[in-house]
């Protein structure tokens, strides 16, 4: 049975730093994509990234986001640097795609619960 659980959000200053952990099982890192998505306050879940041999990042995460993975641990991270007011939302991941677009939440089959980030001013 496939699960992902994440953890490490959290309550931090803009223009600090964080690090999600998305610790998967049932399914290796090396035979599915895992993608990270997020999910403001009264806006729709959107993709920030996703890792597959290498990871691919969405425009407003470029440069700031990085998407790692450890196949030993089977757990995919997500280090997030300089952080903004906007990048304030539950953070998700999710594997098991069907072929669809990356960044459409429809794509994946399974998700985790979800971490709250919350980045102030």
């Amino acid at each position: 049975q496939v699960q992902l659980v994440e953890s490490g959000g959290g309550s931090v200053q803009a223009g600090e730093s964080l690090r999600l952990s998305c610790a998967a099982s049932g399914y290796s890192l090396n035979t599915h994509l895992t993608a990270w998505f997020r999910q403001a306050p009264g806006k729709e879940r959107e993709g920030v990234g996703f890792i597959y041999t290498r990871p691919f990042y969405a425009d407003g995460v470029k440069g700031r986001f990085t998407i790692s993975q450890d196949n030993a641990k089977n757990t995919v991270y997500l280090q997030m640097n300089s952080l903004k007011p906007e990048d304030t939302a539950m953070y998700y991941c999710a594997t098991m795609a069907d072929g669809g677009p990356w960044d459409l939440p429809r794509t994946y089959k399974y998700w985790g619960q979800g971490t709250p980030v919350t980045v102030s001013s």
